[in-house]
């Protein structure tokens, strides 16, 4: 089980860097730098992130042309990306983020809670999307046990126990959220749902007496 999320931190400036890493310690997960987009690139090759922030303004790779390699990446495409400027050209520049693939745009300086508050999401999103892939893993096993009615017995009972876990977090997160996310985040939440609801079905199916 996934212990803690690692967030992607991106900017050429060290100081920069240094103070998302003060504002975000708080939230207890794995920060990584990248001084560049090619050092963003490069660890997204390796590992798996909950969230990326990214500053639009770098030299050489800029935000907008790293997030546009992130979104080509079958591995990477759904990483939510959280742009962060110090400019602010107006509607058209922001335009320009979300078309790039982010999920939200904010002007620095920026209060730190907020921030803070939106990246929690995505990783609490990442965690109940981790737990999903293993009750999922977990339901193959039952499923290629069929065989084994005490070991499938066991793994039948563990299984309901985790997602019935994972189905009241997800729950009590979408009552914090209450109608206020931003469209990408409802949008991963009802997904997140539905995959909830399709395990659930597929786990009465296999409860004795299912048709």
């Amino acid at each position: 089980m996934v212990q803690k999320a690692k967030i992607l931190l991106v900017d050429d400036r060290p100081e920069n860097l240094l103070a998302l890493e003060a504002i975000l310690s708080a939230l207890d997960q794995t920060l990584v730098r990248a001084a560049s987009g090619e050092e963003a690139l490069k660890a997204l090759l390796t590992d798996d992130f909950a969230v990326i922030l990214l500053d639009v303004q770098m030299p050489g790779m800029d935000g907008f042309e790293t997030a546009s390699h992130i979104k080509r990446r079958e591995r990477t495409r759904d990483i939510p990306i959280i742009f962060l400027t110090a400019i602010n050209h107006g509607p058209h520049h922001t335009f320009r983020g979300y078309a790039a693939g982010a999920v939200d745009y904010i002007s620095k300086p920026f209060d730190p809670w907020v921030l803070r508050a939106k990246v929690s999401v995505f990783v609490d999103l990442y965690m109940k999307n981790c737990q999903l892939k293993e009750q999922a893993a977990l339901l193959r096993l039952q499923l290629e046990s069929g065989g084994q009615p005490a070991l499938g017995g066991a793994l039948l009972g563990e299984f309901s126990a985790r997602l019935v876990a994972v189905e009241e977090q997800t729950e009590a997160l979408t009552k914090q959220l209450d109608g206020t996310a931003e469209p990408a985040v409802a949008a991963t939440v009802l997904h997140l749902e539905r995959k909830l609801a399709a395990l659930r079905q597929a786990l009465d199916a296999l409860r004795p007496g299912a048709n």
